[in-house]
């Protein structure tokens, strides 16, 4: 019974790395061994032996060869007790590598059980039996290369005369070696992926010099303590990007700008943004373009910089349509009397509604042009045609409309618009004009 309570605690006593396997091929292994002797003239129950040697070798796919020794003690009836010693060749089966690994193992040689007198040779005939032997075993690992080792065999002889079949159990140790560990971190070179440089076993071998869980092989920041998700390196201000990354590691900003924050949105991050709280251009370092008119558009778009205008229309005023329509009709022509400037009630009525109209594009500048009839001398005409323009200019800014908006020129009798050898055509030339120029002007 206390043999069979000393077997359960070896079973139940570890289950942790793995046994002789290619990665260490050869095995050293120590132990006792339990006998019991089988026959019709055996009356005695287990008989112990120490000690129990083998040496073995991994050949591959699981199996082994190798040779044992041992020597103890046989009672087969009560007052006998014979020296017993066996030598054997074996083979071996893992039948699974996993992290414990049973067996079967059998082979064949000699078991001898003396009885203290002198006979020739080591193992005499008449003490000796050629033997087969088969059997079942598990290891149990205790580290990298030690395991705990128990087997159970049955041992079969071909000799009846002073040999015995019997049942073989092995408690022991093994030392599994033959795999090098050049830096000594207890890992083997064939398992340890950094095999120069002392580690962890549970990185396989390597390092982790920071102490954040994460191996050196993979650790973007070996030497400082960063999370999983960025590859082991530190990230200062939390904002998602690795300080080794990150353009400004103190202060948290976006991935998109590589850590740096964007304070005033216009997709300049801040650290070279030159106007950082105030929204601006790309293109000009993020601050706002010049814009002089103050209509929203800078001017390196605007089409009308120092007027100001609509984004929809470049920059520009909107078309003063009606006030050109007026003006390119005949209802804005203002004619005067012969030899005259003076202005009648008809014509104070245009002049209101060219100033209601100019009122609504305050923006807008024209030209008033005045001109003549032939009546007269060409230099009396020219004077007579400057004094209608400023004629029409005077009533202009009595009304309210500013002097810095009026232009005035006089064409003299250059520009007839009917020809002055009929009564007809002389009143319609003398007149006043307003026309539009090229530019923003309206003349």
């Amino acid at each position: 019974m206390k043999s069979l309570k000393y077997y359960i605690l070896l079973f139940a006593s570890s289950f942790l790395l793995n046994a002789q396997t290619s990665e260490n091929p050869w095995a050293i292994a120590v132990g006792a061994d339990l006998i019991n002797l089988q026959g019709d003239n055996v009356d005695s129950g287990l008989n112990f032996g120490a000690p129990a040697l083998s040496l073995s070798r991994y050949i591959s796919s699981g199996f082994s060869i190798g040779a044992r020794y041992g020597l103890g003690k046989a009672s087969p009836q009560d007052n006998v007790n014979l020296d017993y010693s066996y030598l054997d060749g074996f083979i071996r089966f893992n039948i699974t590598e996993n992290n414990i690994v049973p067996y079967l193992f059998g082979g064949y040689g000699l078991s001898r059980f003396a009885d203290g007198q002198d006979k020739e040779g080591v193992f005499p005939s008449l003490e000796s039996g050629r033997t087969t032997f088969g059997g079942i075993g598990i290891d149990i690992p205790v580290s990298d290369q030690v395991n705990i080792n128990v087997s159970t065999s049955y041992r079969g002889t071909q000799e009846t005369n002073g040999s015995y079949n019997h049942l073989q159990h092995i408690i022991g140790l093994s030392y599994n070696f033959g795999a090098g560990d050049a830096d000594g971190d207890g890992v083997s070179d064939k398992k340890d992926e950094c095999p120069d440089v002392p580690g962890l076993k549970e990185f396989n071998g390597c390092p982790d010099t920071d102490g954040d869980g994460i191996p050196d092989t993979k650790d973007n920041c070996p030497e400082e303590a960063g999370p999983e998700e960025l590859q082991g390196c530190p990230d200062s201000d939390g904002d998602g990007v690795a300080d080794k990354d990150d353009k400004c590691p103190n202060v948290a900003g976006l991935i998109e700008m590589d850590g740096c924050p964007d304070t005033d949105g216009d997709g300049v991050s801040d650290n070279v943004d030159k106007c950082p709280e105030q929204k601006g251009d790309p293109d000009n370092d993020g601050c706002p373009l010049k814009d002089s008119d103050g209509d929203g558009v800078p001017d390196k778009d605007d089409k009308c910089p120092q007027v100001s205008g609509d984004s929809a229309n470049g920059g520009c005023p909107d078309e003063p349509s009606d006030l050109l329509s007026y003006i390119n009709s005949e209802k804005s022509r203002i004619l005067f009397k012969a030899d005259s400037s003076t202005l009648d009630s008809s014509d104070l009525m245009i002049i209101d509604t060219f100033k209601s109209l100019l009122d609504k594009y305050p923006d807008t500048t024209i030209t008033i042009e005045g001109h003549a009839s032939s009546d007269g001398s060409e230099a009396y005409n020219q004077k007579l045609s400057e004094k209608r323009a400023a004629a029409v200019k005077k009533s202009l800014v009595d009304k309210g409309i500013s002097a810095d908006r009026l232009t005035t020129v006089g064409y003299g009798e250059t520009k007839p618009v009917e020809p002055n050898n009929t009564t007809k055509g002389r009143a319609r030339n003398r007149r006043v004009q307003l026309n539009r120029s090229a530019q923003i002007k309206v003349n």
